[in-house]
């Protein structure tokens, strides 16, 4: 484990809750510093850990690769961030990029000439992790020229196929 500013200052809160916590039961301040102290990492780990990723949208960033997009499409938004900032896909081809990323998932709607725009391909790329969290992620790639100018993320609200509206 690797010791960071924000872990000792999340652990010094938890052994003071404890502390106050503990307080109230033995008001003698030796006995409650030591159960707090012996009870602080149990504590942390189990329940304040656990209630932090719960209610935080924190997820890892990776690079992309090929075959975890593929294998993995719920993943995707790991990978996205650090390929839209780097620029890895502006000015790679239709071609190539139906062979890094598969073919698209769907077509945006062109409204002006009714039809699908065969320039603007869109991919999920699953949902981030977060208890608050109803929204779906969605990249959409376009294409000029047969090459990638633009890459936008956007989200979409989950919805269920039997949820009545």
């Amino acid at each position: 484990m690797i010791i960071t500013p924000l872990l000792v200052i999340f652990l010094v809160f938890v052994f003071v809750l404890l502390f106050l916590f503990f307080n109230t039961v033995d008001k003698r301040k030796w006995l409650t510093a030591i159960i707090s102290l012996v009870a602080t990492p149990f504590v942390f780990f189990y329940m304040f850990y656990p209630f932090l990723n719960i209610i935080s949208n924190y997820h890892h960033q990776k690079y992309f690769d090929r075959e975890a997009w593929v294998e993995n499409p719920a993943l995707r938004y790991e990978m996205i961030d650090h390929t839209i900032e780097s620029d890895t896909l502006i000015g790679v081809s239709k071609q190539d990029i139906a062979t890094l990323l598969g073919n698209a998932e769907w077509l945006s709607w062109d409204e002006a000439n009714k039809r699908h725009d065969s320039n603007k391909w869109n991919y999920g790329i699953g949902i981030e992790p977060g208890a608050f969290n109803d929204q779906q992620e969605r990249v959409e790639i376009i294409f000029k020229d047969d090459k990638v100018i633009a890459i936008k993320p956007y989200q979409e609200e989950i919805t269920f196929e039997n949820e009545k509206k």
